[in-house]
């Protein structure tokens, strides 16, 4: 599977908006405010449009502090990844390939050699797709002002700084 990036439009922010996952994914729903869209637009969030070899978006990601949660440690300097994969694409057993093509993106655009990812302690299918990457839990916590609890895991160093 070949993936493309590019930095998010905002169409491809509206069609993101509206995606809506079932009971207990819907956390990760993004909100169709204008200050919601206005934020995934921001280069400085660094948001990418995943398409397909047919220009279908099929997904998005995130480098930096937008895919951290408070009340995680993150002390240690790292690029922090996000990723959203479109709900009917989802449970289709090529997450593994959505991941391995994420983590390939931010090595080849991103100088800092050691990724992390935060994902909600629920979400056992996100955790193996991850550890099947290469990454360990490294720290679980408690999202602050919520009862949530959300893993950090860190992957292997690839690259020499």
């Amino acid at each position: 599977m070949k993936i493309y990036f590019s930095p998010i439009i905002e169409s491809e922010a509206l069609e993101i908006a509206r995606w809506r996952y079932p009971p207990p994914y819907d956390i990760y729903d993004l909100s169709e405010s204008e200050e919601a869209i206005s934020y995934v637009l921001d280069p400085q969030n660094r948001f990418y449009a995943m398409k397909d070899n047919q220009g279908e978006l099929v997904g998005f990601c995130s480098f930096g502090k937008d895919g951290q949660v408070p009340g995680g440690d993150y002390g240690v300097d790292a690029m922090d990844i996000g990723l959203g994969i479109r709900p009917d694409l989802v449970g289709q057993g090529r997450g593994i390939e959505y991941v391995r093509c994420v983590i390939q993106f931010a090595e080849e655009k991103f100088d800092n050699p050691q990724l992390r990812v935060t994902i909600a302690a629920f979400n056992q299918r996100a955790q193996q797709l991850w550890k099947k990457a290469g990454f360990l839990i490294v720290e679980k916590f408690q999202q602050e002002g919520t009862e949530r609890r959300f893993v950090v895991m860190f992957g292997p160093v690839t690259k020499k700084k």
